[in-house]
């Protein structure tokens, strides 16, 4: 489908006996920020070197940018930028320096145009301040974004970057997240690796959950996050009477406090239950004294959490 940067089928990745990647079918759609989510070890970094060509799948089928990989590798990779498993500099040159080096090594690329393509990376980071300090002189944010930059020395439909973030204090973070953003409104696909849900939440349109080695979840941020339970909770001294209500108009398996009732929405019900007014005036039609009124959702995180059965490193 020509309008997907990633599909794979049935993706399967093996050392020896161990699934590392067990029959996975990614899709991601051009133009979006896919958010690949996932503890350690759930077989993300595995599945972008197969996908980049750096492993081979043990069996499953692989395309990017519509074409066959590793089939056409030669025609791909030249169309994809990526950063996987961090950045690695001459700390003794600059980033200029270091990008003319990257450049060079590009059998393909001009040589007369070399310092255009060097420059306009260097800017396109926000590095061109820094363009010939040294790299030993970098923050790890500033490495990061030279990693990209060098990714970046070519135009460039998709970008893949696994755990961009990693290692990062709040400022690099922020400089990495901000570059993302950038490059998806330009219409770069974007193809982040990450076991960090917040970062994930504020810049992915699109995610895939791994766990185990497996594909547990995939869709929009918004189909993922509303794909969980929800309750309405009632503060009132009226417990018993205000149970008999909530169940009389579908809504689940009431739990009765002292001072408060929670009651689940059901799934089948959900985007069709009553309107949370309509709730509250059922209550106060049936005696029941209400105090306080909210309807919960489960969190992105609680959703992760309990597809993975593992926590995540969720930093707010």
């Amino acid at each position: 489908m020509t309008d997907l940067a990633i599909r794979t089928r049935a993706l399967t990745k093996r050392f020896r006996r161990h699934a590392a990647v067990d029959g996975i079918d990614l899709v991601v759609p051009r133009g979006s920020v896919y958010g690949f989510l996932g503890p350690n070890g759930s077989g993300k970094t595995t599945t972008i070197r197969v996908l980049l060509g750096l492993a081979g799948a043990t069996d499953g089928e692989v395309e990017v940018l519509g074409r066959p990989m590793p089939t056409d590798l030669r025609a791909v990779l030249p169309r994809v930028g990526a950063l996987v498993e961090g950045p690695a500099f001459y700390p003794f040159l600059s980033g200029a320096s270091n990008l003319r080096r990257f450049d060079a090594a590009d059998a393909g690329a001009s040589r007369r145009s070399r310092d255009a393509r060097v420059a306009q990376a260097l800017d396109r980071v926000g590095l061109s301040n820094a363009a010939g300090k040294k790299v030993r002189a970098y923050s790890l944010g500033m490495k990061q974004r030279l990693g990209i930059a060098a990714s970046l020395l070519r135009p460039r439909d998709l970008l893949v970057l696994d755990e961009p973030t990693n290692g990062l204090d709040p400022q690099g973070t922020r400089e990495v997240r901000s570059l993302v953003r950038s490059l998806a409104a330009d219409g770069t696909t974007v193809f982040v690796s990450s076991h960090l849900l917040a970062e994930v939440e504020q810049i992915c349109s699109h995610i895939g959950v791994m766990s185990a080695g497996r594909l547990v979840a995939q869709g929009t941020l918004d189909e993922l996050g509303g794909a969980g339970g929800s309750r309405v909770r009632v503060t009132t001294p009226d417990g018993a009477d205000a149970a008999r209500v909530l169940t009389g108009l579908g809504l689940g398996a009431p739990d009765v406090t002292a001072d408060a009732v929670v009651a689940a929405v059901p799934v089948q019900l959900n985007g069709s239950a009553p309107a949370p007014e309509d709730v509250v005036a059922a209550l106060v039609a049936g005696g029941v004294r209400v105090r306080g009124f909210t309807v919960e959702h489960d969190s992105l995180e609680d959703r992760f959490v309990a597809l993975t059965g593992e926590g995540f490193d969720v930093v707010r």
